[in-house]
């Protein structure tokens, strides 16, 4: 499915996309893979939308191969690295492991380049020109990125309250803390999270754990604009304003699952972003995340028919 973009209209808004976290490198059985939610959400958004947005990374890396490594993956996806931090702390790593169905787990290094991430009066004007960022609890583990994080989203609010401020709630144990995902919360206008995440939100919540008056209750509580629940296999629902798209997912062999809760943030972002109707951009990013499914690793790029041009 073809998501068409008025393309003059995109140009002239010059539209800003920031990827806002950690970076890292999932190591599988057979080898290292580029990754990190935020940074897989980035990737696929220059992916999917090529010169019709500007997509900056602002994270963390160290001064080492895996660092240089991980800069040379985001340029080749068409994402700009101003904004990554090189210090003196290791760069991100975590291993995967995958069951038989491709489902993966996941095991963080600690005290990584990415936890150190630090404000900065140039990530401030970044702020101030963003249209949309995409933010996570897993970066907020430690202190230094969580004071980031939220002075990041905040001053995107202060100087833009239309922007997308993204909300990808990632549970990690053991970096899942009940008070970083209710302060989160408040500093979104869209949020996204899966079905296992759903039923820690609606308890931390006191709401149902039905999913559809979950998401209604979540928008309305949070003043979203936009709230999506990925199922895998049994497709997304997505919630914007008062309308509702439940759709199946595409069939496709899955070879792993890794990024693509990531492509479905990208191109629902992108899918508001553009103004469409919310059936349209829940089948086109349900499209988009079978296509993750279908290749390996949390990056990759995408076939014309799903291109955003």
């Amino acid at each position: 499915m073809r998501l068409v973009v008025n393309l003059s209209v995109v140009c002239a808004m010059s539209l800003h996309v920031i990827g806002l976290g950690e970076i890292l490198w999932d190591v599988f059985p057979d080898g290292p893979r580029f990754g990190g939610a935020p940074a897989n959400a980035a990737c696929s958004v220059a992916e999917l939308a090529g010169d019709a947005a500007q997509v900056m990374m602002v994270s963390g890396l160290g001064n080492d191969p895996l660092g240089d490594d991980a800069l040379a993956a985001l340029r080749s996806h068409g994402v700009a690295t101003a904004g990554v931090q090189r210090n003196r702390w290791p760069t991100g790593r975590v291993d995967v492991t995958l069951d038989v169905a491709g489902m993966a787990s996941y095991r963080f290094a600690e005290d990584s380049a990415w936890d150190h991430l630090e404000w900065t009066p140039a990530l401030h004007d970044e702020a101030h020109r963003c249209d949309a960022v995409c933010f996570g609890t897993l970066s907020q583990r430690s202190e230094t990125s969580r004071d980031t994080v939220r002075r990041f989203v905040t001053a995107v609010r202060g100087a833009h309250p239309d922007a997308l401020r993204v909300l990808d709630i990632n549970l990690r144990p053991p970096y899942d803390d009940n008070a970083v995902i209710l302060e989160s919360l408040p500093l979104a206008n869209v949020l996204k999270l899966n079905d296992e995440e759903l039923p820690r939100i609606c308890q931390l919540c006191e709401i149902s754990p039905e999913p559809t008056i979950a998401l209604a209750v979540l928008a309305e509580r949070y003043q979203l604009r936009a709230i999506a629940l990925t199922r895998s296999a049994d497709g997304a629902l997505l919630r914007c304003g008062s309308d509702t798209s439940d759709l199946p997912s595409t069939s496709v062999t899955v070879v792993d699952t890794v990024g693509a809760g990531d492509a479905y943030t990208a191109a629902m972002l992108l899918g508001l972003l553009a103004g469409h109707n919310t059936a349209t951009i829940n089948a086109h990013a349900i499209a988009v995340a079978a296509h993750a499914c279908s290749v390996a690793g949390g990056t990759m790029s995408f076939p014309e028919e799903l291109r955003i041009r």
